[in-house]
């Protein structure tokens, strides 16, 4: 089971979890990730907002791919990304990524991968907002370096 959500409202993390896992007694782990708007941001010393934005079609068919890659790499038996646009606040949800597999391994090898792929590959823009100036977030070497990492590997079960 894939599922990809795009959305502007916040997310109940429990509830996410509880819902990929109903009704399958296979799955003997699920990993998760969660990440958050900081207060610190890139040259800026602080930043009082974010802003998200994407293209609607276009960002929900690249998160597919990429959860549709991590099912083929890991035997999963669901793999679920919430990823959040428009104004949030320094403390806001902005994603939560999961997946579950009948293996611990699998669950966190391919929550990892998803998050790494999410970092470059998802068609997500951020614009900082420290009060008196607005930057683009431009992309990081390490989040490059990450992904890198997994477009050289194989499957790992």
């Amino acid at each position: 089971m894939i599922s990809i959500k795009v959305q502007s409202e916040d997310f109940d993390i429990s509830a996410e979890l509880a819902a990929l896992s109903a009704g399958n007694t296979q799955i003997g782990g699920i990993a998760s990730f969660t990440g958050l708007v900081r207060d610190i941001a890139g040259p800026m010393a602080t930043a009082s907002s974010m802003t998200l934005e994407h293209y609607p079609g276009m960002t929900e068919k690249q998160l597919s791919a990429i959860a549709r890659e991590a099912m083929e790499r890991w035997p999963l038996d669901a793999c679920l990304i919430i990823h959040r646009f428009g104004r949030l606040m320094p403390g806001d949800r902005i994603v939560l990524v999961a997946t579950a597999s009948a293996h611990r391994e699998a669950a966190l090898s391919s929550c990892a991968f998803l998050i790494d792929w999410l970092k470059t590959k998802a068609p997500f823009w951020k614009l900082e907002d420290d009060g008196s100036e607005q930057r683009w977030v431009a992309a990081k070497d390490s989040d490059d370096e990450a992904a890198a990492k997994w477009a050289a590997e194989t499957r790992s079960d």
